[in-house]
C-alpha cells in the first residue's frame, strides 16, 4: 500500500471513538426507574438499558484522551441530588421517552463541571427511559 498526504492510518492512539459520560442513580433510585423503563419497554419496545443520566453528550475523542479527561473531570466530584422536572419525548432513538431534570445548582455544577473539563458545550440533563422508534403515541 502507498501512504500519500490524503492518507490516514488509525492507530489505537490515533482513532476517535465516540463518548460520553452518564451519572448513575442510586440503587434505589435505579430499581423504581427500571419498574417504569420496563413497563414502557413492553408497549414501545426498545433494548434494554440501565437507567443513567447524561452528563456530557456525546464527543470524538480517543480513548487516552477520553480517559484522562474522565479521571480529572472525577477529582472535583461528587454525588448529587436532583429531581425530576418533567416527562419529555423526542424524535429521536436515543432520546424517545425521557425525564428533565430540575435544573438545581447541584445538577447545574456537574454538569458546568465536567463540560468544562471535556471542552463540551451543551449537556442534556435527562434520564431517557426508552430507546425506541415510536411511531405513534395511542
Amino acid at each position: 500500500m502507498e501512504v500519500t498526504e490524503s492518507t490516514v492510518i488509525a492507530t489505537p492512539a490515533t482513532q476517535k471513538n465516540v463518548y460520553s459520560v452518564w451519572a448513575i442513580p442510586s440503587e434505589e433510585v435505579g430499581t423504581r426507574l427500571k419498574k417504569i423503563m420496563e413497563g414502557l419497554k413492553s408497549d414501545f419496545g426498545g433494548p434494554h438499558f440501565e437507567p443513567y443520566v447524561t452528563v456530557v453528550g456525546a464527543i470524538n475523542l480517543t480513548a487516552e484522551d477520553a480517559a484522562e479527561k474522565f479521571k480529572l473531570a472525577c477529582e472535583g466530584l461528587k454525588a448529587y441530588n436532583c429531581s425530576v422536572d418533567r416527562v419529555a419525548t423526542g424524535t429521536f432513538f436515543y432520546q424517545c421517552v425521557y425525564l428533565l431534570l430540575h435544573p438545581n445548582a447541584e445538577v447545574v455544577e456537574a454538569s458546568a463541571h465536567c463540560c468544562a473539563h471535556f471542552g463540551y458545550s451543551n449537556s442534556t440533563r435527562s434520564v431517557i427511559l426508552v430507546h425506541s422508534k415510536i411511531q405513534k403515541w395511542v
